[in-house]
């Protein structure tokens, strides 16, 4: 049944920025499932607060782990931390991500570096480090979160979307390559999620929510909640049989063609 599917008790996961937004959603729900969930960001105060919370809500152990995902000596050790507590990895989100917008000509080289270090090199050193371990289990789920800018582009957003395409490239082939160790790897692309956050961002850009969602088929934003439903799906053993896949929580595509009636 695939309530039995969605089980998650005794498994281990590591959600990056796990303290708020998509990565919290995310680990709150693994967390219920029954997963022991071990979640990283940069601001301690923030993540051990979010990991508190997921511990009271979900009965389950939740370790904080200040990281910058940037640093790769801080991923290897998150990752080391995560086996010497709990003895094993089983899911792994890399949802830890993010932008400062602006003209291609403004971009600088050091801009579009680190946007790669946020988006790409992270999710590569993660995956690599945990999959040393997956590899050794024959077995493991690992979920990666890019955007709609990576399958569509967004002006303003040179750097960030070709690193999201980069990411979805990544999963393909890291699908294609580990499968044989029982390793699934695929990839959630979002559209417009409202998380804190984000909604911070489209107020300091003018943006309302409620104008984006009208250009939307659903005529909405997202939630940070619908988002995680999808990258638990990915990671459950509901997805079984499904690898190296991109799929958009977008609200539907937006076309061209006949005006709207």
């Amino acid at each position: 049944m695939i309530a039995d599917q969605l089980d998650f008790s005794g498994r281990v996961a590591i959600v990056t920025g796990g303290a708020t937004g998509i990565g919290y959603a995310t680990a709150l729900q693994l967390a219920k499932l029954g997963a022991s969930v071990v979640i990283c960001s940069r601001t301690v105060a923030e993540l051990e607060a979010a990991a508190a919370r997921i511990a009271t809500e979900s009965g389950q152990r939740c370790l904080a782990v200040p990281t910058d995902v940037k640093d790769e000596a801080a991923v290897i050790a998150l990752v080391e931390r995560t086996v010497a507590e709990f003895g094993r990895i089983d899911v792994l989100v890399n949802n830890a991500g993010g932008t400062r917008m602006g003209p291609l000509e403004t971009i600088p080289t050091k801009g579009w570096d680190s946007i790669f270090d946020l988006n790409v090199k992270s999710a590569y050193v993660a995956t690599r480090e945990v999959g040393k371990h997956m590899i050794a289990q024959k077995s493991g789920a690992i979920v990666n979160i890019s955007s709609g800018a990576g399958e569509n582009g967004v002006r303003g957003g040179a750097h960030y979307s070709a690193a999201k395409a980069a990411l979805q490239m990544f999963t393909r082939v890291t699908a294609a390559e580990w499968g044989k160790h029982g390793i699934r790897v695929n990839c959630v692309a979002a559209g417009a999620i409202a998380s804190p956050r984000v909604l911070d961002a489209w107020q300091v850009a003018g943006l309302e929510p409620e104008t984006m969602g009208q250009a939307i088929p659903l005529r909405r934003t997202g939630t940070p909640d619908e988002m995680a439903n999808m990258i638990v799906f990915f990671a459950s053993d509901a997805a079984s049989y499904i690898t190296g896949q991109t799929i958009g929580v977008n609200g539907g595509p937006a076309l061209g063609g006949m005006p709207d009636v």
